[in-house]
């Protein structure tokens, strides 16, 4: 890969996005992890105003602390880099309070893992709304065209996705060229959303490396009868994953009546 054509592309790009959408900025969520800290660096070196945004809900210290020196460094480079701190724990423990009939259901985590994305997603919109700033996603290719790893309307829910053409082993590159703090690059990734040490590894089953394997080896029209041993398993693994969370990367589905009902 052309690492810095691909950033001054990405930079370009972005400039030129909010230029014709009459747009004053960028506002990014900092989780501590590499996408977000790839994603705000390439909106800061736009020269618009990039608003950084931490939303802390029961967050690791370790995630804290890799999002904060990220933010000044990043701060120290570009003069119109700005930061607020959000902190949505209470608000979380509000909205648990009204619900008093899932305790006993297995879903339960899951679906507040992803109400903890949904009130961050109405977090960086009500600050975009303020200052007519764009939001900006963060998922890179690998999570939002191959296995669907992001929450529906959370932080799925953005104006416009600089690295989703990405994979993750790419933006790790980008990170390099565009100076991420080291803390970052070699932590491992994670969501944050359960409130423990789960990594993105851990939930998914697969390493992001095995999985950039599989979304080539399905690109390329192979099927589960040519792999064994660990190959099939990612393969199977990555293969249900894309199937199962489609409905993550398709339109909507509308109801089209006909034109005789009409």
């Amino acid at each position: 890969m052309h690492t810095k054509e691909v950033v001054d592309f990405i930079v370009n790009w972005l400039k030129e996005y909010a230029e014709n959408s009459k747009m004053e900025g960028f506002v990014v969520g900092i989780s501590g992890g590499i996408d977000s800290a790839v994603t705000s660096t390439l909106c800061a070196k736009t020269g618009f105003p990039t608003l950084c945004i931490e939303m802390p809900i029961h967050q690791a210290e370790s995630q804290v602390s890799r999002g904060k020196e990220h933010i000044k460094q990043l701060k120290e480079r570009y003069s119109k880099v700005s930061s607020e701190v959000f902190d949505l724990t209470a608000v979380f423990e509000k909205f648990k309070e009204q619900d008093t009939a899932s305790d006993k259901n297995p879903l339960l985590d899951l679906s507040l893992a992803n109400t903890r994305a949904r009130l961050r997603m109405t977090t960086l919109y009500y600050y975009a709304g303020l200052k007519r700033y764009l939001v900006a996603g963060t998922g890179n290719k690998v999570e939002d065209f191959g296995v669907g790893f992001y929450t529906k309307y959370g932080d799925g829910g953005v104006d416009l996705s600089p690295i989703a053409d990405l994979l993750k082993s790419e933006v790790y590159k980008i990170a390099k060229e565009l100076g991420v703090p080291e803390s970052i690059k070699i932590a491992a990734p994670t969501d944050g959303l359960f409130g423990d040490n789960r990594t993105d590894e851990d939930q998914i089953g697969a390493s992001y490396d095995e999985l950039e394997w599989a979304m080539k080896m399905q690109e390329l029209g192979y099927t589960t009868e040519k792999f064994k041993n660990r190959e099939k398993v990612v393969f199977d693994l990555y293969s249900r994953l894309n199937r199962i969370n489609q409905h993550k990367m398709t339109a909507i589905p509308v109801c089209k009546i006909p034109l005789k009902m009409k």
